[in-house]
């Protein structure tokens, strides 16, 4: 009933119109928005002199072609020693079940490093041919429950894409869901604050062996990737990704240096760093995205400038503390710049929403399927 009725939803413009415009009024009433602050007003003068870096793509095809695969290995060096991934992952089927209108499976990944990786499938029955894949990457202290909807979160996207053809997977990223109680302190993360203990722990023991914990967790979504490729159900030559938060911060990463992501939607945290620290919001980013070294090569784009030209959404709430505007709009127009070299301006797209804070709305999830619709079917 669920699939059905949010598919009537989607399906009926007039109605859904509608729903976005009274979504978008609540979101300004509802929500308290952040307001960007003069850029360096509060921040010591000491951190203000230092060396930020302004990374300029060329002006050539030829030589961003030259220069590409320096960035590539500089973005890959900044994760740390990351191990190999399992040739053959080793994968345990938990749960398969018919459901109404696609098949839902339940996984279990063995990373063979730290952890057991726990996901969900769930591919349409109502498609002709392989259906296209689409990553759903969870948002901090959220998991792949989110995404599927089995818990309340504006995240979950399971019906609005099986209705419409897609395949989804996600899994739970590391110090999350099913995940927690399984770092090196074992049950004692579990106790007051788990998620902040189990993050500290791993953040710790990943440093002490030359790796970082996003390194790591993005290694994770690599192996569920791989794992996905063995599936003969799916179209592996047209894979998305989209995700909120932390979600989208893997989502840009990942498909920067996984040219199999073919299509991406990253909803909120579409930011630069130095902005960041201009806005004193630091904070407002977790420390597992945070890499020793990168500012002394380049800022973001040379994260994003990578997934160029594959199709990038960008979605914003202009009142998002993680996303100041000032680095929005510094980051459009060096990505504007990267696909006009391939002659692709229109595979970019950022859009920013007025009186929104940080959040995945109604209408954000429209702009994910069209896109996904447009780029992968």
């Amino acid at each position: 009933m669920k699939i059905l009725t949010r598919y009537i939803l989607v399906s009926t413009t007039c109605f859904l119109m509608l729903l976005i415009c009274f979504q978008s009024v609540g979101q300004a009433h509802n929500d308290t928005l952040w307001k960007e602050q003069i850029p360096w007003e509060g921040v010591p003068e000491y951190f203000q002199k230092f060396d930020y870096p302004d990374f300029q793509f060329p002006k050539s095809f030829a030589a961003w072609t030259k220069e590409r695969p320096n960035v590539y290995d500089t973005v890959t060096s900044l994760l740390g020693k990351i191990p190999p991934r399992p040739k053959h992952p080793k994968v345990t089927i938990v749960t398969r079940e018919v459901r109404d209108g696609y098949i839902f499976e339940n996984f279990l990944i063995d990373n063979e490093v730290d952890a057991m990786i726990p996901g969900y499938l769930a591919i349409p029955t109502n498609t002709k041919g392989k259906p296209p894949l689409i990553l759903g990457l969870h948002s901090h202290s959220f998991s792949k429950d989110a995404v599927f909807g089995m818990v309340s979160s504006n995240q979950d996207v399971l019906a609005l894409l099986i209705t419409h053809g897609f395949a989804l997977m996600s899994i739970d990223n590391s110090f999350h869901g099913e995940r927690l109680g399984q770092g090196p302190a074992g049950a004692n993360e579990t106790m007051e604050d788990g998620y902040k203990n189990q993050l500290n722990s791993l953040f710790k023991i990943n440093q002490w062996f030359g790796r970082t914990i996003w390194g790591m967790q993005l290694r994770d979504e690599q192996i569920a990737l791989d794992y996905m490729m063995t599936r003969p159900e799916i179209d592996t030559s047209k894979i998305g990704v989209e995700g909120m938060s932390m979600g989208s911060t893997r989502a840009w990463w990942l498909a920067a240096i996984d040219n199999r992501i073919k299509a991406v939607v990253a909803v909120s945290c579409f930011t630069r760093y130095t902005e960041l620290i201009q806005q004193r919001q630091i904070n407002a980013h977790g420390m597992y995205t945070f890499l020793p070294g990168m500012l002394n090569h380049f800022d973001t784009e040379g994260v994003m400038g990578l997934i160029a030209p594959r199709p990038f959404l960008a979605l914003t709430g202009d009142s998002d503390n993680g996303s100041p505007l000032s680095g929005v709009h510094v980051l459009e127009k060096k990505l504007s710049t990267v696909y006009s070299l391939y002659k692709k301006p229109e595979n970019f797209k950022s859009i920013v929403y007025p009186h929104t804070g940080h959040v995945y709305n109604d209408q954000m999830q429209i702009e994910m399927l069209h896109w996904f619709e447009k780029y992968l079917k």
